[in-house]
């Protein structure tokens, strides 16, 4: 028997309710339902926010659990703009080496740029880098300097040697495994330019700005060594990204 032309409106109609329940966009106001993982999984982290995520006390666990694989780790700085292009890891001695590393490029998400660009560096300090740029080194400069950084002034990441360049050490170096950059200072839109040299020392904004990206530094990477450590360190910031807690 066919069914009648009220019935069968009566058929696509629900039927019609039903698909806009399960496929359509949902209306204003309702609430969505949030992730599901397999039994017995945990839902996996969001990619891309970890670097736009400000500072606390778990960014630095953060930083090591979200590097701890290279996909990963280049996944989080892509999401973010961050250009990173990875090289195959390499072996220049017993105890020089590349280890999932690669360039940083530019940070399309910000204005500073470093300067020598494109230090070779592993994929977890270029993240710990660019958490830093994004949330201390440039508001704090905004804050109690009054202009943006343009630039970030760098003695390099990779260098095969040990620590103190030699000097009374035998002790390898963690730039020797390309997981420390050394931060001269920076360069505001302005013209001025703050160094660890001749602004560290004072009470003024600089020195104030100054040993702000250093306390934050400290929140993020494993070692952070200033001119308060040694007269090594009297001309940069020593940033490491390792597994080490150490600040100074």
């Amino acid at each position: 028997m066919r069914p009648s032309p009220n019935s069968l409106r009566s058929i696509l109609t629900a039927g019609f309710v039903a698909l806009l329940a399960g496929c359509g966009p949902m209306l204003p106001g309702t609430p969505r339902p949030g992730p599901t993982s397999a039994p017995g999984r945990p839902e996996a982290p969001l990619v891309g926010g970890l670097i736009d995520r400000p500072i606390d006390g778990g960014t630095r666990a953060a930083v090591l659990r979200e590097s701890a694989e290279l996909t990963r780790c280049v996944a989080e700085l892509t999401a973010a703009r961050v250009n990173f292009s990875p090289k195959p890891d390499r072996m220049d001695s017993d105890a020089c080496r590349q280890i999932q590393a690669g360039l940083l490029g530019a940070d399309m998400g910000t204005v500073a740029r470093m300067s020598p660009g494109q230090p070779e560096m592993t994929c977890r300090l270029a993240l710990a880098v660019s958490i830093w740029r994004r949330q201390s080194l440039e508001p704090a400069a905004r804050e109690l300097l009054g202009s943006d950084v343009v630039q970030i002034d760098h003695f390099g990441a990779y260098a095969c040697r040990n620590v103190n360049n030699g000097v009374g050490s035998t002790r390898v170096s963690a730039h020797a495994q390309a997981a420390a950059l050394d931060v001269a200072g920076v360069r505001l839109r302005d013209g001025r330019r703050i160094s660890l040299t001749g602004d560290w020392h004072g009470d003024g904004p600089e020195a104030r700005f100054l040993r702000r990206i250093r306390d934050d530094a400290c929140r993020i990477f494993g070692t952070v060594l200033s001119p308060d450590y040694n007269a090594v360190h009297q001309d940069h910031l020593h940033l490491e990204a390792t597994d080490t807690r150490f600040c100074r």
